[in-house]
């Protein structure tokens, strides 16, 4: 089984068009959506929830009104001001830090579980898919994205296919490094910007730093030519693998309107056979 994700150095890239167009093409394949802050791989591949389930990512503090002797001590220590002067614990400010389970003379202070987020396991029209959101305002994205991908992992060893495509999230922070850990190739999506280029040197020293092999795709690629080129020519110098190109095409942008990836709603666009391409050859350099 070939498991590999789809990242960017930053949102906006198109690399969740890329991710949901490879769902297409695959053949015998898990997906899974690890951008658990903002996820929208949903929209375009239109799941059937099978089975929801609760994530509990950070305990917060309770204080047990019965127990308590209101000595004010919590409310002195707490930085957050999470406390009310009734000795109620505000779940949105407090960030269970413990320093008022630790600080309370009577233990009246627990720490419980919240509710976080939730994950799911759906049914598409292309395959089984594994995907998950956070609470507004919720921390602890990258534990959610470990538990995704366990789940995923599970799932595809368990219906022994022959992919697990991971749509992750953009950037470089903690959701990123729990989708890279662990994987043996990513395919990363830039735009020729010179800050897309920058972002680009960044996830690709991250991809080096968990021993993944990254391949790149350059998306409208036809906006600017020279900084395409300039990307070409650096990737050499980075140790990353050009994949292919995709020009600037407005065909997808129709697709996205009705939900649909664009290779599925137009199959013989410029970008359709851009992205067919482009999966042919990541197919060959990761098989061979």
């Amino acid at each position: 089984m070939i498991e590999f994700a789809i990242v960017s150095g930053k949102g906006g890239t198109g690399k969740t068009t890329l991710t949901a167009s490879f769902a297409v093409l695959a053949e015998n394949k898990v997906i899974a959506d690890c951008d658990v802050d903002a996820p929208d791989l949903h929209l375009l591949l239109k799941p059937e929830i099978k089975q929801k389930s609760e994530f509990h990512g950070m305990k917060r503090a309770y204080i047990r009104k019965d127990e308590c002797i209101e000595c004010g001590i919590c409310r002195d220590k707490c930085r957050f001001d999470a406390i009310s002067e009734d000795y109620v614990v505000d779940p949105i400010s407090c960030e269970g830090c413990e320093v008022c389970f630790y600080a309370c003379p009577v233990k009246a202070i627990e720490m419980r579980d919240t509710v976080s987020g939730y994950w799911f396991v759906s049914d598409t029209p292309y395959g089984p898919m594994v995907h998950g959101i956070l609470e507004i305002g919720e921390e602890n994205s990258g534990k959610l994205v470990t538990v995704i991908r366990k789940q995923a992992l599970f799932l595809a060893q368990k219906q022994n296919v022959n992919y697990l495509i991971v749509d992750g999230p953009p950037g470089t922070g903690c959701p990123v490094n729990s989708t890279l850990s662990g994987l043996k190739y990513t395919v990363i999506v830039t735009e020729p910007t010179q800050s897309g280029l920058h972002d680009l040197e960044r996830i690709v020293n991250l991809a080096h730093h968990f021993n993944v092999r990254p391949f790149v795709v350059i998306n409208k690629h036809d906006i600017n030519e020279e900084v395409s080129l300039s990307i070409k020519k650096r990737l050499n110098e980075i140790n990353a693998n050009f994949l292919g190109s995709i020009p600037f095409d407005r065909t997808v942008n129709d697709a996205l309107k009705i939900g649909k990836p664009v290779v599925e709603f137009a199959p013989e666009s410029e970008a359709s056979l851009a992205i067919k391409e482009i999966w042919e050859r990541f197919k060959k350099s990761v098989l061979a």
